[in-house]
């Protein structure tokens, strides 16, 4: 008897497009936290936690937070105007030149992958400089994974990249890194419900920290990350 469900399947489309094997490059960025386990202000479990789970909530959900889930509904309407809006917003709000770079970077593999997998919107966006996130919102909707799902992965890959990136700088052991992440699942409740509400006028970036510490580690002297 075939009990396959189609519908059980579409979650897996999320998990592949989230899993660290995703040829995008994430790995090689740190967001910020390399100048800042440089500086001393991450230093163990605690403080990398408070960092990477800090940032998520009070930076990423209100600006690519926000703004994916506008381009996820934009796809799901066929609307491309508010989509090359959201993106172009998003893409306006990077605060450092790294910051800009990774997203550039991270897209462009992206929408290389969904062009050479038959993406049809990817072909269609191939000449529009795409945020990350509007990349990844492109590959959702082309395997039907609803945009409360995708938001929630989207916000766990970027913490999971994060606990990468502080296992190996701070240093921190697995066990540690599977506290952080055992530890983000409500914190990604909350910026996936945050990111879900708030209004256009509230969306934004204000992070002087994050932003200060991507600008230094473009001259930092020793770097494991790319910059």
């Amino acid at each position: 008897m075939d009990c396959f469900d189609p519908s059980s399947a579409l979650p897996l489309h999320l998990l592949r497009l989230i899993s660290p094997s995703q040829p995008v490059g994430s790995f090689s960025y740190s967001r910020g936290l390399e100048p800042a386990v440089h500086a001393g202000v991450v230093h163990d479990e605690g403080t990398a936690s408070c960092w990477i789970l800090g940032v998520l909530e009070h930076s990423y959900a209100l600006l690519d937070g926000a703004l994916f889930w506008r381009m996820a509904h934009a796809l799901e309407q066929d609307d491309g105007a508010a989509f090359r809006s959201a993106n172009a917003w998003l893409a306006a709000g990077r605060e450092s030149r790294e910051l800009e770079l990774e997203d550039r970077r991270m897209s462009e593999s992206l929408l290389r992958l969904l062009i050479d997998l038959g993406v049809r919107r990817a072909s269609d966006a191939a000449n529009v400089r795409l945020t990350y996130p509007a990349s990844f919102a492109l590959a959702c909707a082309h395997w039907d994974v609803a945009p409360p799902t995708a938001l929630r992965g989207l916000m766990w890959s970027v913490v999971e990249a994060q606990v990468a990136a502080a296992m190996r700088l701070v240093p921190l052991g697995h066990t540690s890194g599977q506290r952080i992440l055992i530890a983000s699942m409500p914190v990604i409740e909350r910026a996936a419900g945050r990111a879900m509400t708030v209004s256009d006028d509230d969306i934004g970036n204000v992070s002087p920290a994050l932003a200060m510490m991507s600008a230094w580690h473009e001259t930092q002297y020793s770097r494991l990350f790319r910059s």
